[in-house]
């Protein structure tokens, strides 16, 4: 792959980005593989690169029906963060944020990490006990995360109303200094570029629409470009998990919703951390363009659709006022939404399904940006090696026919539909 100077560097800038060379290949697929990916976001980009450098099969396609990164990938807040305090879940979110830490320099791509940090504010004492809980779980598991008051807070993070007759007032927060935001086209980019130097096929504009089958067994897919063999296909599909995998013939124990997420018009910098009120559902943070992007609970009605309703908007909004006046006065440039694979514990699935040859990666609720990088180093084990991970050996999709249920809902926006 290509490999400029700073000069050179400056000097392709200068031409409107005419004539740069590609990142990476647009083959056309081939009638086997090894292992065939589903799916051409950052789970399945990642998975594919870790397939290639962590286990050495190189022979592997990835199938995007459409662009990369055009689903969930490019389609939510961008922030990483590891406070869950659920065994199973702890370690796998620090496992990740530890990757996200060496991520440009692993891909040679800069993926815009930048550890801002957050600040999850609590605003009762029974929030305040629960902090507590998890602070304290999160430090015995070696997880760096403290406890602040709202001094500290208003010293740290001016503009936010801390006055008693605020609609929630603040008494504090669970900070942690690691966490922060990325760029998420970047994540994918640069997964994609990593994979394809490693001579992994990625294959855009090519669909999945079923499943070719050999004694019970998944041998392949069959897509709007042909059939395609493989040893084994995995799917990493987010939002549409249910829809591939009910072409396979199983039935997840998973709803799509969609969650919408705003961006405001440019301001001068504001504050530079991430900032989220789990008892209202709110968090924001400021982009590098100076836009405030928020966003709030998910949809509560089932749907594939990438809109969103308005009722949601209002909540996010209100939410937001509540918790920062000065947003009354901003304007909201853009809006989108995302399809959201919700399990019924609010935690991921990873694992080799029932059907020989098939394996699952989805279910990640609120939980799949922060994810990428050990969801595609756990998925690749699984699939290379017919193992889990152990840092996703909980994960599995049997855990709810026996009742060991990862219930994780209140690392994030607690979903009312569940």
């Amino acid at each position: 792959m290509a490999r400029f100077s700073a000069f050179e560097l400056f000097k392709k800038g200068l031409t409107g980005h005419k004539n740069w060379p590609a990142q990476w290949r647009d083959p056309e697929p081939k009638p086997a593989y090894d292992v065939v990916i589903i799916g051409g976001g950052g789970h399945g980009l990642a998975t594919a690169y870790y397939l290639a450098k962590n286990h050495g099969i190189t022979n592997v396609a990835v199938l995007e029906k459409g662009w990369l990164g055009g689903g969930n990938t490019g389609r939510n807040t961008t922030i990483v963060r590891s406070n869950y305090m659920i065994e199973g879940n702890t370690e796998f979110y620090e496992h990740s944020l530890k990757l996200w830490e060496g991520l440009s320099q692993e891909l040679n791509y800069n993926v815009m990490f930048s550890q801002r940090g957050q600040y999850n504010t609590f605003h009762t004492p029974a929030q305040r006990d629960t902090a507590r809980r998890r602070v304290n779980t999160l430090n015995l598991n070696g997880i760096e995360a403290e406890l602040i008051d709202a001094k500290r807070m208003a010293a740290e993070v001016p503009g936010l109303d801390y006055s008693e007759s605020a609609r929630f007032p603040i008494l504090g927060a669970i900070h942690q200094k690691r966490a922060g935001t990325a760029r998420h086209d970047a994540v994918a980019w640069g997964y994609a570029r990593g994979a394809d130097g490693y001579g992994v096929d990625i294959i855009q504009n090519c669909e999945v629409t079923g499943f070719i089958r050999e004694k019970g067994a998944i041998t392949g897919v069959r897509t709007t470009r042909g059939e395609i063999g493989a040893g084994k296909v995995g799917m990493a599909v987010a939002g549409n998990s249910s829809h591939v995998a009910a072409m396979a013939g199983l039935t997840l124990p998973i709803e799509t919703h969609v969650l919408q997420a705003f961006v405001s018009e440019p301001l001068k910098p504001i504050f530079d951390t991430v900032i989220s009120f789990g008892a209202a559902h709110f968090y924001i943070s400021q982009s590098d363009k100076g836009g405030l992007v928020m966003g709030g609970d998910i949809d509560g009605y089932n749907s594939y659709a990438q809109k969103g309703g308005l009722p949601t908007m209002e909540h996010v909004f209100a939410a937001g006022v509540s918790f920062l006046p000065y947003l009354s006065r901003l304007k909201i440039l853009r809006q989108w939404g995302g399809v959201m694979d919700m399990t019924m514990d609010g935690s991921p699935i990873i694992c080799k399904s029932p059907i020989d040859g098939f394996y699952i990666n989805g279910g990640w609720c609120y939980g799949g940006f922060k994810a990428t990088p050990a969801s595609g180093w756990c998925f690749a084990h699984t699939i290379a090696t017919d193992t889990p991970h152990e840092a996703s050996a909980k994960f599995t999709l049997d855990r709810f026919s026996r009742g060991l249920v990862i219930d994780e809902r209140g690392a994030g926006p607690t979903p009312n539909a569940h």
